[in-house]
């Protein structure tokens, strides 16, 4: 049994607020798991705390795709949608694709337009637009799908819930969601609806992201015209190659990273790292992401700006780089989609200083909740402001523009906090124009006269966050003395990668340490690199604080905790320098020893 109980070296309230509690596991499952499979105590310690058993553990350390990938019949309405694309196929249909502004909207759009261009279709591609359009099919432009020939619709992330939309083509063309949005009642009235989180679906596969289910749904169109001898005389298309998409889509899409989502990622990183899609060599290059690929490489240097496209700019800018096969314009795109992300940092800086004071202004007033409203805020920021807010003071938090009397938001919650059904019930209430959501993140519009009331409802109705602390608990797998913090250990923890939700990386706490050297680095100064050591003296090691322009632990950290020793938090990683190994630790807090 996995327990996050008692506070790691009586740690109540550290420099960043929070309190620290162990993880930890079985002893007896730890031991079974070390013995089997010969693994360093930490690694199978750490095995234990995640849940893992003793017969899942290979296949933890090592997911593949032969042992985990489920049937895809598993899902509803698979079979349907698989004999509908195959017959697509065989007949050289024009097919449509219809996709979503993020990151999983255009892995997904474009995993299966390739799929099927590859096969022989001819493809037509919508992405709508986040401000005329907003989120999900809309009548119009299904319409003008038709009318330039598309005989099927394929809606990818998106599609669930958009019943009237979709009825503007019935008739006309067939049309298949491939989605994993939560449902609220039955399917729409289309050819079929593949989604595993349909309330009908027994698949247990509700963790897939979009992309996820658009690549089973392509095994499940090859094994269809495999049945139907359609690969007689030609080659099978390599659905391996597709896993890239998969896998980033997946971590950018906050999908918990175990079962097939872990081998989803595993084996897209390795086809990502061939480079063989020219957009994402563009983009890679164009990020100069130098270091070994990872999950992490997803989060920071290609989603963000996969996204800003979506956010600022042309919705379909992200599906384009990853379409094309042309290097020269695959770089092109990239270096635009890069500048339209520094332009989005620039708006989303714009709106951050005021939101966060607006919400520090709510809670100091005793709302469970926050909701920040501004005139003119950019409705492609507000979520990723929403984010920060709840990232510092550990609330729901929803953040919304307004233009011309209605405000077009976004909300992210806190574990245990379930903020999209409670945005889903203010809707039915009367409160919202839209709203949806699952319980970490939500999306909905507002008129101006209703915002209070919408406030009061969320205060009602996630009353529970407001008994929670103000920052986070820190979950601890570890502790370990700074001589014992060696690249080797390094190497041993990266065995549980790649991480991600439901598998964080392991936050360990380095005992006592004491800071010999600290200074700011790194673009703006917004980083500090410091030397730790023993109480007892003994070897240095390097340790970086990221986000680091003020607060407490920055200033403990500069100010060398005036010798007194600390108890340093985060994560052991090995850097490659010269050929050689050398560790590094990543502190996300610290508390005085």
């Amino acid at each position: 049994m996995v327990t996050e109980t008692e506070t790691v070296l009586g740690v109540t309230t550290s420099l960043s607020g929070r309190r620290w509690l162990w993880r930890t596991g079985e002893e007896r499952v730890a031991a079974g798991i070390a013995q089997r499979l010969e693994l360093p105590e930490i690694v199978s310690r750490l095995l234990a705390a995640r849940g893992i058993g003793v017969e899942a553990a290979a296949d933890f350390l090592e997911p593949t795709l032969r042992v985990l990938l489920p049937d895809p019949s598993a899902m509803a309405d698979m079979d349907l949608a698989a004999d509908r694309l195959a017959d697509a196929v065989r007949r050289g249909e024009t097919v449509a694709v219809y996709g979503d502004y993020d990151v999983d909207g255009a892995c997904s759009a474009a995993l299966v337009a390739g799929f099927l261009q590859t096969l022989g279709c001819t493809v037509h591609y919508h992405v709508p637009d986040r401000i005329k359009e907003g989120y999900g099919p809309n009548a119009p432009a299904l319409v003008s799908l038709v009318a330039r020939g598309a005989t099927l619709i394929v809606c990818v992330d998106c599609g669930t819930a958009a019943a009237a939309a979709l009825a503007a083509v019935a008739g006309q063309a067939d049309v298949i969601v491939l989605d994993h949005h939560r449902a609220e009642g039955p399917p729409p009235a289309i050819l079929a609806t593949v989604n595993p989180n349909r309330l009908d679906c027994g698949s247990g596969l509700a963790s897939l992201c979009a992309a996820g289910v658009a690549f089973l749904t392509a095994i499940a169109t090859v094994r269809a015209l495999r049945r139907q001898g359609f690969f007689a005389n030609r080659n099978e298309p390599d659905l391996m190659a597709l896993l890239d998409l998969v896998a980033l889509a997946t971590v950018c899409d906050v999908m918990p990273l175990t079962g097939i989502n872990r081998a989803f990622v595993c084996q897209g990183l390795k086809v990502m790292a061939r480079r063989a899609r020219p957009g994402i060599a563009a983009l890679l290059d164009v990020t100069q992401a130098r270091e070994k690929l990872n999950a992490a490489t997803f989060g920071y240097a290609l989603g963000p700006r996969i996204n800003a496209g979506g956010r600022i700019s042309e919705a379909d800018l992200g599906l384009r780089l990853l379409l094309s096969e042309d290097r020269i314009e695959a770089l092109a795109l990239a270096e635009r989609l890069d500048a339209v992300n520094r332009i989005r940092q620039d708006v989303e800086a714009g709106i951050m200083e005021a939101a966060m004071f607006a919400a520090e202004t709510q809670l100091a007033a005793g709302r469970a909740t926050v909701l920040v409203t501004g005139e003119g805020w950019h409705p492609g920021v507000v979520g990723i402001v929403a984010g920060r807010i709840k990232e510092r003071f550990n609330r729901p938090a929803c953040v919304a523009g307004f233009a011309d009397g209605v405000g077009k938001g976004s909300g992210r919650s806190v574990p245990g906090v379930d903020l999209g059904s409670a945005v889903i019930a203010a809707r039915q209430a009367g409160l919202l124009v839209t709203g949806g959501g699952h319980p970490m993140a939500a999306g909905f519009a507002v008129q101006t006269e209703l915002v209070a009331d919408f406030h009061t409802f969320l205060d009602e109705r996630l009353s529970a966050a407001s008994a929670m602390p103000s920052a986070a608990d820190l979950i601890v797998e570890a502790t370990m003395v700074i001589s014992g913090a060696t690249a080797e250990v390094a190497r041993h923890l990266e065995r549980l990668a790649p991480f991600g939700a439901g598998n964080e990386e392991p936050t360990l706490v380095l005992h006592r340490a004491r800071v010999v050297r600290a200074d700011r680095v790194g673009r703006e100064a917004n980083s500090i690199r410091a030397f730790v050591e023993g109480e007892g003296g003994g070897p240095r090691l390097k340790a970086m604080l990221f986000r680091a322009r003020g607060g407490a632990l920055a200033d403990a950290l500069l100010a060398r905790a005036n010798c007194v020793p600390l108890h340093l938090a985060g994560h052991l990683r090995a850097e490659e320098w010269n050929g050689s190994a050398r560790p590094c630790f990543i502190i996300s807090d610290a508390a005085v020893a």
